[in-house]
């Protein structure tokens, strides 16, 4: 292969990996930020309410 794809393909992969073991990490604190629970608990109840 070429030595520039395999030098490339390393970094993406790499930097990939760590892209969205953050971007996974800052959703999982905002669906656990105990500021959003009032919202995501009226959410839930929202099906069940009657207008």
């Amino acid at each position: 292969m070429n030595e520039t794809y395999s030098a490339l393909a390393a970094f993406a992969q790499t930097w990939g990996l760590l892209y969205f073991v953050a971007l996974f990490a800052c959703v999982l604190a905002y669906a656990l930020s105990p500021r959003r629970g009032q919202e995501f608990d009226a959410a839930a109840r929202l099906p069940l309410s009657e207008d």
